[in-house]
């Protein structure tokens, strides 16, 4: 009963999706190709050649592949769990907020007012850091921060709830009020983290210019590698046994639980690795936009990581990173050609792929895909047909 359980036909029928099929891997990895040949692009051929990539582009992709990693950690836990979570800007922006550290730390006195302290800390008149700023100026310190505070904050936060059986609609209310509360906790100018402006200005990053090209290039290869290595370790559980627990959990937890398994640590190992992935995404956001502030943890931004994997495909994995790029890519245009107009086609754009496209842009490709599979078999039996008469 537990095997047959465990190996659903909707887990196999997506083992076997076309999605998955040999073809969509080559296609995977030729754009992964193309997508590393832009930095290259920048570097090697000069300002106004054909093949020249703007230094812009390239910081343009490398945020939007950032917030695809974090769509993707998402779709790990609401895709293939179940876990609606409203609240996983927090663990974006607390990742930020450790590598910003260590970011504001190597600025040195080249900032304002010629001080060890960052500036906004000298403006507010502090005279030492405050004791979490501790071996904040050791880089793989601050790694581990990265690592560590989202970790352990989505962990003991998960315990808790998902002890206490919380789920659904309930679990997606109390993560949105965490986010907000960490956010009002970070507006506040007592806190260390700079307040209403957050970090920025930063200078260097091991030694090196932020702004170099050279360095933005470094930051937007290491940016891809950790997403397509984040994509294949989330397939890799997905597909696992584990995986199939996980969607298990997601489709009927309580079937789940009167055969024998216990839900709350597969739920709390795929909400602390999600929080994780998030965590290490805003950490690769900050050097290559250039500032983190406490607007990255309002709710709208966790409500827009949602619409990114909805629009996309949730339970796909890919479908959320083609969300994040199409959704922000959208917005960037939006914001330019009509900044009044980008709320209400954001809004818009949801009502539709939930009307008309509740599988998203993945989900209609794939329903494409297996509509012509047939035409084609149809036209292989026909011509042997006539060649046999």
């Amino acid at each position: 009963m537990m095997k047959n359980f465990l190996s659903s036909t909707q887990v196999n029928r997506q083992m076997n999706s076309p999605l998955y099929s040999r073809p969509a891997w080559l296609g995977i990895i030729t754009i992964v190709f193309i997508a590393a040949s832009l930095p290259i692009l920048n570097l090697v051929f000069p300002d106004g050649h054909v093949l020249h990539m703007s230094s812009y582009v390239i910081s343009l992709v490398g945020k939007f592949m950032c917030y695809a990693l974090a769509a993707l950690a998402l779709d790990l836990v609401w895709g293939y769990t179940g876990i609606l979570s409203l609240g996983h800007g927090v663990f974006f922006a607390l990742g930020a907020y450790a590598h910003g550290m260590y970011l504001m730390r190597a600025i040195g006195r080249d900032g304002v007012y010629q001080s060890n302290l960052p500036d906004f800390m000298v403006f507010l008149d502090w005279k030492t850091y405050p004791w979490y700023w501790s071996m904040t100026d050791n880089f793989w310190y601050c790694m581990a921060l990265v690592i560590l505070v989202p970790g352990v904050l989505a962990f003991v936060f998960g315990f808790f709830a998902f002890r206490s059986r919380i789920k659904g609609v309930y679990f997606s209310i109390i993560t949105q009020a965490m986010t907000f509360a960490f956010m009002l906790l970070f507006f506040r100018n007592d806190t260390g983290f700079g307040g209403n402006n957050g970090f920025t200005d930063f200078k260097r990053i091991l030694g090196f210019s932020v702004t170099a090209p050279s360095t933005k290039a470094v930051l937007y290869l290491i940016t891809l590698a950790l997403l397509v290595g984040a994509l294949v370790l989330c397939r890799a559980i997905v597909t696992s046994k584990l995986g199939r627990v996980l969607q298990a959990v997601r489709d009927s937890e309580s079937r789940l639980m009167f055969i024998g398994y216990d839900p709350l640590w597969f739920k709390l190992f795929v909400w602390t690795l999600s929080a994780v992935l998030c965590g290490i995404a805003g950490a690769l956001y900050v050097p290559q936009v250039g500032i983190i502030n406490p607007s990255e943890m309002s709710p709208g931004n966790s409500i827009e990581m949602v619409i990114w994997a909805a629009v996309g495909g949730r339970g796909t994995l890919i479908g959320p990173i083609i969300g994040a790029f199409t959704v922000n890519g959208l917005k960037s245009w939006f914001t330019t050609a009509f900044p009044d107009l980008w709320l209400f086609a954001l809004g818009l754009l949801f009502i539709l792929v939930t009307l008309f496209m509740q599988k998203g842009i993945l989900g209609l490709a794939q329903k494409l895909w297996a509509q012509r599979l047939p035409t084609k078999k149809d036209a292989n039996s026909g011509t042997l047909k006539e060649e046999k008469a």
